[in-house]
């Protein structure tokens, strides 16, 4: 399952390893059909990587840090830096390879 992180929390929960976070929204439709493509992520990759979900209704600061302007933003981070950016629905076989990259 994703980690919920939010402007509290997302320090402590990226800063090791090779980390996904998925910025949506609730009310974003093609956030919606990120939704299993990243439940999916996450048991995929349960030892590997971490897969964190941030929304920016919630999370505004994270957001504007990593100057999100469109949603879902994928950012892939490697002990705590990122290392690559996707926007915009991204197939399984895409984010896989992604994270398979950083490993």
């Amino acid at each position: 399952m994703a980690v919920v992180v939010n402007d509290d929390n997302f320090k402590d929960e990226i800063k090791e390893g090779v980390v996904l976070v998925d910025f949506w929204a609730e009310w974003c439709g093609p956030c919606q059909i990120m939704l299993p493509i990243l439940e999916q992520l996450s048991a995929d990759f349960e030892w590997r990587a971490k897969i964190c979900k941030l929304n920016v209704d919630e999370a505004p600061a994270t957001a504007g840090e990593f100057r999100v302007m469109s949603i879902p933003t994928i950012v892939i981070l490697k002990d705590g830096e990122p290392v690559e950016t996707l926007v915009w629905v991204q197939q399984a076989d895409v984010l896989t390879s992604t994270l398979e990259k950083y490993l």
